[in-house]
């Protein structure tokens, strides 16, 4: 079975950000659901999805997708188990500033809050990758590629 991946996005508004997570999830070999259920809006939903998938024995994270207020990673993160990981979508409201929501939560709520789409796919493939040595390997090689293209534009620049 593969480790799985929750998307939990605050409304269908962040759908294209979920995407963009997933995409790069799966890449690394994850099994990615993708769900919307709102920490204000829909409490119990929320809740019922959240058992859902703690009741799967797999390894597993949650991404949570919210913005302006994201009481979502908080909430998610006090109810589980597993690791979560807040990926909040870009926003130019209130200057950016709605992204401090997602840093600064209650004590005992732990969250990990990573900004890009892809980043946080990565950050949830090497936590699975320590249960799943498939995905391990292929977050190395992912590294291996990174690193083999800055060395091949070292090598293409112009020296002095």
């Amino acid at each position: 079975m593969k480790p799985l991946v929750v998307i939990l996005m605050g409304s269908k508004a962040d759908a294209a950000h979920c995407a963009k997570i997933a995409e790069f999830a799966k890449a690394f070999g994850l099994q990615v659901v993708t769900r919307i259920g709102s920490a204000h809006k829909t409490p119990e939903h929320v809740l019922a999805i959240l058992r859902e998938y703690q009741s799967d024995p797999r390894p597993k994270c949650y991404i949570t997708v919210a913005g302006r207020s994201n009481a979502l990673s908080g909430f998610v993160d006090g109810a589980v188990t597993a690791p979560v990981i807040a990926c909040p979508p870009p926003s130019d409201a209130f200057g950016g500033m709605d992204v401090l929501s997602s840093l600064r939560m209650p004590s005992a709520i732990a969250p990990a809050v990573v900004l890009d789409p892809a980043n946080a796919a990565l950050l949830a493939a090497k936590m699975l990758g320590l249960a799943d040595a498939q995905v391990r390997e292929r977050v190395a090689a992912f590294q291996k590629e990174q690193a083999r293209k800055i060395v091949a534009d070292d090598n293409e620049s112009v020296r002095d």
